[in-house]
């Protein structure tokens, strides 16, 4: 019994090892965005992203998934039982299937649309109101969420694309409308 015991602990460190993991990708140097804490970092752009200024008001949150860039709270308006959120991420696709799929989150209400030229980029801008169907990603179940309104903007950097996507309850969304237009003004090249 005494040989068995060394063995069984020789099996189980072996088995217990890791292959090596594959080499990382250096760090990204992070940059401060203007109105956001201090203590909060965005990662810097890398060639074909983009910048932007948040509002001071705006509260920087925790990114709930990688793919997201930044995300931000905004604080509810009288009346309404939540906060908005801004979501950025980087995301390809094209402006109208975008567009086209958030309207499908609001029962394929029909979008109002805009396209401007901000700072050099072309940016197309989408408004819905209505039930917005919030899901889990990829096919999770949606939560239908009535007198919601979505603000949006695609903005096209190159090869690559950012989605500014605000969301929430109509009366919070409609008083942060003139942040967000002030982020989409601020949007640029790095």
């Amino acid at each position: 019994m005494r040989r068995f015991v060394p063995v069984v602990l020789l099996v189980l460190v072996a088995c217990s090892k890791k292959d090596p993991e594959p080499s990382a990708a250096p760090p990204v140097p992070t940059m401060h965005i203007e109105g956001t804490p201090a203590a909060s970092t965005t990662p810097a752009p890398a060639a074909g992203d983009v910048a932007w200024t948040a509002p001071a008001s705006w509260q920087s949150a925790p990114n709930p998934s990688a793919m997201r860039k930044a995300t931000y709270k905004i604080t509810k308006a009288a009346g309404d039982t939540e906060d908005a959120e801004m979501s950025i991420m980087s995301a390809m696709g094209g402006a109208d299937a975008n567009i086209k799929r958030w309207a499908g989150q609001f029962g394929d209400a029909q979008p109002k649309t805009e396209t401007r030229t901000v700072n050099g980029l072309k940016v197309t801008v989408a408004e819905l109101h209505g039930t917005y169907a919030s899901g889990g990603m990829m096919g999770g179940p949606a939560t239908p969420k009535p007198k919601q309104m979505l603000l949006g903007a695609i903005v096209e950097a190159g090869q690559q694309e950012y989605f500014f996507k605000l969301t929430g309850p109509e009366a919070t969304v409609t008083a942060a409308r003139k942040d967000f237009d002030a982020l989409v003004s601020s949007v640029h090249a790095k």
